[in-house]
């Protein structure tokens, strides 16, 4: 845990809002990346996930009346709404994060008490689902102040609202499990569908990692892009599919199911083999993806367990692959930075990390030579997209914990 974060956000909570240094809360929300699952979690399909140990900050304090201030390091201005009145999503407003955590919050909990604060964060570019720790961090915190004991389970369910009903982006809960449920050095395995999970832990005969980011230089809203395009696509295919295997509800026994979309989740892999050739262009590619990704997360998990970092990384490869094939997602920048990643001695695997329509690339790397590598790979990229020397970049980290109140 960086000791300097904490130290600078102590001091400006004392001197933007007047608290006293030891009345200081913090949060601590990690990044998180996801070695194979890749766009299939808004489908209901199995997932794994990796927190890191770099995320966001969040240094707050409770107040008695029922309003929330707050400040960034990081964006300009100041948040300020009231609890009895929280405003809707404000298109490119950095308090959309804060205002939904609140709404979704209000749903089923009286906050009876407001709060100030102040985040930070080191990445703002996109791919490690920097919002989502954003929404967990503002969660937790409207919690503690209010003296909420909500669980995990329930904040995924809290934290994916804030993004599908505030901000009307139709992801799962990928993002929001992996902030909330991981251990360092646990591969956090989730099913979609039934928010099971399960932390893996890394076997004593497997190889040392690091894990390396590489942003592109890329920066543009996911929100706006083709993201929601593919996921009607998916549901596209689920409502062929289900059709041919006389199934026009999901398989599903809560009573919400006739109200859903047709999700690929909902098909069983004997009913898409048996009616996949009824299938066509885009939803026929979705699917593609999908259903082959359901097999490399079952097939990456029993790598991790007997500890084949070899083949898990293989399989994180040929999930990028599909990424770019099946899903079609990446833009050019992002697709050679892929390929300089997996043709770098010394990389186990890599994809994209997050959407692919902008932001970085994750790989497992050896950790003997893993600051050459990282160098390496940005000269590689650079020599190729110089337009972007001054936001390409490169760092390394480990995995790390879920999201937690800091007791300091």
């Amino acid at each position: 845990m960086e000791i300097q974060p904490l130290n600078t956000l102590r001091e400006a909570m004392s001197g933007r809002f007047g608290v006293p240094p030891a009345n200081v809360r913090f949060v601590f929300s990690p990044y998180r990346i996801c070695p194979l699952g890749a766009h299939i979690d808004h489908q209901l399909g199995p997932v794994t996930a990796l927190a890191l140990d770099r995320g966001v900050y969040l240094a707050y304090a409770p107040t008695e009346v029922r309003e929330v201030r707050l400040q960034s390091l990081n964006f300009p201005g100041e948040v300020h709404f009231p609890l009895d009145a929280i405003p809707d999503a404000q298109p490119g407003d950095w308090g959309n994060l804060a205002r939904g955590a609140a709404r979704a919050l209000q749903q089923t909990y009286r906050l009876s008490r407001g709060l100030v604060g102040i985040t930070a964060g080191s990445v703002s570019e996109g791919g490690l689902s920097s919002s989502a720790a954003v929404g967990v961090a503002y969660l937790l915190a409207l919690e503690d102040v209010n003296e909420l004991a909500v669980p995990a389970e329930e904040n995924i369910l809290l934290d994916q609202a804030i993004e599908n009903g505030y901000l009307g982006l139709r992801n799962g809960i990928l993002d929001q499990s992996a902030i909330l449920l991981s251990r360092r050095d646990h591969l956090t395995w989730v099913d979609c569908a039934t928010v099971q999970y399960e932390r893996i832990p890394r076997p004593p005969a497997m190889p040392d990692f690091v894990i390396l980011i590489a942003f592109s230089g890329l920066q543009k809203a996911l929100v706006g892009t083709d993201y929601n395009r593919r996921v009607a696509e998916c549901a596209e295919a689920a409502a062929v599919l289900l059709e041919a295997a006389r199934r026009t509800s999901p398989p599903l026994s809560d009573s919400m199911a006739s109200h859903r979309p047709p999700l690929l989740g909902h098909v069983a892999p004997a009913e898409y083999l048996a009616h996949k050739h009824l299938l066509r262009g885009a939803p026929a590619r979705r699917a593609a993806h999908f259903f082959s990704e359901v097999e490399r997360v079952a097939q990456g998990v029993a790598a991790w367990r007997n500890g084949d970092l070899t083949t898990f990384g293989r399989l994180i490869t040929a999930s990028g692959e599909s990424s770019i094939v099946n899903y079609e997602c990446g833009a050019p920048p992002l697709i050679d930075l892929y390929r300089i990643l997996i043709e770098t001695p010394g990389v186990y695997g890599a994809r994209f990390s997050g959407a692919g329509f902008r932001g970085c690339c994750l790989a497992l790397v050896q950790p003997e030579n893993a600051a050459e590598t990282a160098t390496c790979i940005r000269q590689r990229y650079l020599s190729k997209y110089p337009e972007f020397r001054d936001r390409a970049y490169v760092f390394l980290c480990r995995s790390d914990d879920g999201a937690r109140i800091l007791r300091l």
